[in-house]
């Protein structure tokens, strides 16, 4: 009996997941395919999570059958054909949820990462394993295509469904052909050349492949040339001083003390963190190298005055700006939704 091909597409608010199923039912309905799309709603930790269902159904063989087929709302563990994720903790989930299964599905996901709010908050490092989840994902697969597709879509300048939709395109796993997917983009008539930009390099690269997790490898980013002499002499110090494994974790807290108060503060840090790094192991790294963390994090506390601080900085507007591509002579209106309270804040001034 022939069954529909299902798709379940996860993406957050705002990265067009509702442009791609339309796009993908316009697809199927310009190419004889009966089509049908559903979307629920989720609340998530960042700016909240859809699942959208599509099905196709051949049009001749409903219509040889009798009958229009009765399509269904919503995706089922272990009866999806493809899955797309629009980044790589929705891939996890996906995997989580058995939509993804390595006899049948074929999972297309972005590898970056918005990180939730149980992570952002965590006293230590409480980021999910990135490499753990593509190696689960593969797992759980039948094929898995991956790659940053927030960067494609950044440097084609459209949107990260776009190139969801070229890489489904490359995949080949749908029976339709470029030229079909492209026209698709064009009936849509909004942000035609970018989207098509994001589209091209997206089926390159799912035609190409993605190395494997264990083929990445790591970047080293170089130490910083500070223009000003006292902090040259502060890197140099932690460059001469302390153990090569713990520099990037060092000028980090010089950066961060440095920018809460002066120089004479981010010396102060260096004094302090001496005799934990003075004739320690190797074995004892791990416990110094925690030191600096908390030590920095401690001495650059974020109370109100430094959150007032930070908010009202001009590179935060500028910022701000550039992430919600603001266009000249656009107005730019910022809501903020404070923490702590008003009795905190008064705590903090002289008695």
């Amino acid at each position: 009996m022939t069954q529909p091909i299902k798709i379940a597409i996860l993406a957050m608010g705002g990265e067009g997941g509702g442009v791609l199923a339309d796009w993908i039912v316009d697809l199927g309905e310009h190419c004889g395919y009966i089509a049908q799309t559903t979307s629920v709603p989720g609340v998530a930790q960042r700016t909240g999570a859809t699942i959208y269902y599509v099905e196709l159904f051949p049009e001749a063989r409903a219509l040889a059958d009798g009958g229009r087929p009765v399509l269904a709302l919503m995706p089922l563990p272990g009866d999806v054909d493809i899955v797309l994720a629009s980044e790589l903790m929705e891939t996890g989930r996906a995997v989580q949820r058995g939509l993804v299964t390595a006899d049948r599905t074929t999972l297309i996901g972005s590898t970056h990462r918005v990180y939730s709010i149980a992570e952002k908050s965590a006293m230590g490092d409480g980021r999910v394993d990135s490499a753990q989840l593509e190696r689960q994902a593969d797992r759980a697969a039948k094929r898995y295509i991956r790659f940053d597709m927030a960067e494609a879509a950044e440097h084609a300048g459209s949107v990260i469904s776009a190139v969801l939709f070229g890489a489904v395109a490359g995949s080949g796993v749908l029976p339709f052909s470029r030229v079909q997917f492209e026209a698709t983009i064009e009936r849509g008539g909004v942000g035609v050349k970018p989207s098509l930009k994001a589209f091209g390099a997206a089926f390159d690269r799912a035609q190409n492949g993605e190395a494997t997790v264990t083929d990445a490898t790591p970047t080293v980013a170089a130490p910083p040339q500070p223009r000003h002499a006292a902090v040259r002499a502060l890197v140099e110090r932690v460059q001469q001083r302390f153990p090569v494994g713990s520099h990037a974790l060092l000028l980090e807290g010089v950066r961060r003390t440095i920018d809460y108060q002066d120089v004479a503060y981010a010396a102060t840090y260096l004094d302090r963190l001496a005799p934990f790094y003075d004739g320690a192991a190797d074995d004892g790294l791990p416990l110094a190298d925690a030191v600096a963390r908390y030590l920095a994090l401690w001495m650059s506390y974020e109370d109100t005055a430094r959150v007032a601080a930070l908010k009202t900085r001009a590179t935060r507007f500028d910022r701000v700006r550039e992430e919600s591509r603001v266009q000249p002579g656009q107005v730019m209106a910022i809501h903020e939704y404070m923490h702590p309270r008003l009795q905190e804040i008064c705590e903090t001034l002289p008695g």
